[in-house]
């Protein structure tokens, strides 16, 4: 469907909205402002056309009462890297801020790349819209990140005393909190990045061995993907070399856009077990055009994003009155347990487990 008539219809059918809008009320609670992840997302939403405003919608999802709607900026995630690409990337953000406020907004999600546009605390959005509760989204994901592996180890009866977990990007957000757990619950860990001096400090921080050539990894069952830099992207020849000999070697892919890709991990598909990561489910959640919606962003019923489900959760508890005031920009185990506790009354748990949306049979390796 082309991107100007799904924008169209979706409008026309999202009755939640149109009802507030007559009782002038405030039209979205949540915003999630992110940039495309590819060129899939460009196509899907823009098409061939530059809009105007530099951003345009998405998704518009609905749980509990909580109306929130994706809005894409007009900057993919390679495009981003570069200094003119976060420059305009910072603008267009404003901007959407800006429409998201003045349609009523209180939370707005930093969501993919946006996340430290304006810095680790977000101190300078946050002067912008003094009124809006800005989040990056990450303890919820890292939440459910850890209960996933957890899940999966267990799944997949892999012993601590002789299991090897390699995580990629370990020094990020996300691959930080999962050293931590696994360190602490006495597993094996392998950090691969290519900040040398990063993995140097996670090396003597935390005790674990860290390369920055995923070759020279040996019988690994099970790699942790929390990043899609270039030097650290799984590939079929990878799997095979640092598998162990007998068994599958399991992927966790919480990266966006995914660490092992559909090609890669297709061609491979007798060598290893990938699951998607970071998601959240809930029989609440609800999209606007149902299927149509959520299949254009390449997730399944019920599912949305793990930052996302962080950010429907505040707004959740702010209309109940809960006092959800603190550093979203901070990801902490303070945090991570008040989100899994938010995620508690909006019902998000950790999804079934599935590849590119397909369902997975088993975690046996």
């Amino acid at each position: 469907m082309q991107a100007s008539i799904w924008d169209a219809t979706v409008s026309v059918c999202d009755w939640r909205t149109w009802k507030r809008i007559l009782y002038r009320q405030a039209q979205i609670d949540v915003v999630f402002i992110s940039n495309l992840r590819d060129d899939v997302d460009r196509q899907r939403y823009m098409g061939n056309n530059k809009p105007h405003l530099g951003h345009v919608n998405g998704a518009r999802i609905n749980i509990k009462g909580v109306i929130g709607r994706l809005r894409w900026i007009d900057v993919d995630s390679s495009e981003i890297l570069s200094p003119s690409g976060r420059k305009k990337a910072k603008k267009q953000f404003i901007a959407a801020a800006k429409w998201a406020a003045d349609r009523g907004a209180k939370v707005i999600l930093l969501a993919a790349a946006t996340k430290r546009l304006f810095g680790q605390d977000g101190d300078e959005i946050i002067k912008m819209f003094p009124d809006i509760v800005f989040t990056i989204g990450d303890n919820g994901t890292a939440y459910l990140l850890i209960e996933e592996v957890l899940s999966a180890l267990r799944l997949a009866n892999l012993d601590k005393n002789t299991a090897r977990i390699a995580i990629l990007g370990p020094y990020g957000i996300l691959g930080n909190c999962v050293v931590n757990a696994m360190v602490k619950d006495e597993y094996k860990v392998f950090g691969v990045g290519s900040n040398i001096a990063k993995l140097g400090e996670l090396a003597v921080s935390q005790g674990i061995e860290t390369t920055t050539n995923l070759h020279d990894l040996k019988n690994i069952d099970m790699v942790v993907a929390c990043t899609h830099s270039k030097k650290t992207l799984l590939t079929s020849q990878t799997v095979e070399k640092i598998k162990r000999p007998d068994k599958k070697l399991i992927v966790i892919d919480v990266a966006e856009p995914s660490n092992f890709v559909v090609e890669e991990y297709r061609s491979c598909q007798k060598l290893a077990i990938r699951q998607d990561a970071g998601n959240a489910y809930s029989k609440n959640l609800k999209y606007v055009l149902d299927s149509m919606s959520y299949q254009m962003l390449r997730l399944t019923d019920g599912v949305v994003f793990g930052c996302f489900a962080e950010a429907l959760s505040i707004g959740y508890c702010l209309k109940n009155g809960d006092d959800i005031h603190r550093d979203w920009f901070d990801v902490n185990p303070h945090n991570i347990e008040f989100t899994k506790k938010m995620f508690e009354k909006t019902e998000f748990t950790v999804p079934q487990p599935r590849c590119f949306g397909e369902m997975v049979d088993s975690l046996k390796p």
